[in-house]
């Protein structure tokens, strides 16, 4: 299955992903800080990221230009928990594969990963 790196400054959000991923045979490592993301990102392998675009340093936005950068071929979907056509269109634009609104609903995240993982 997939190595799935998940950030969000909220860490109940993280940790609801990690479990959703984990029962479907991921390997998810959960961060809340980027810094710490990015260098996680650097060090190893990962087929997927999902970032949500609200953080606390940066934008999730940064974190998928700077991540793309390092692994072109990398798979992301984008979290929000404040939809708007500018952001969609943003990260789309940059390379995200799917956007996905919080709260986070199981099935769709799953569907979506599950899409995302097949292209």
């Amino acid at each position: 299955m997939a190595e799935i790196l998940a950030l969000d400054d909220v860490l109940d959000a993280t940790v609801l992903i990690g479990k959703i991923l984990a029962k479907k045979g991921h390997t998810v490592h959960t961060f809340t800080e980027e810094d710490e993301a990015i260098a996680y990102a650097q060090a190893h392998k990962i087929d997927l990221a999902i970032l949500d675009i609200k953080l606390k340093k940066m934008s999730g936005i940064e974190v998928l230009s700077l991540l793309k950068t390092m692994t072109p071929d990398l798979r992301v979907i984008m979290l929000t928990g404040y939809p708007t056509v500018e952001t969609a269109r943003e990260a789309i634009s940059l390379g995200a594969d799917e956007y996905c609104v919080k709260p986070i609903d199981r099935q769709e995240l799953e569907e979506k990963v599950e899409k995302v993982l097949k292209a």
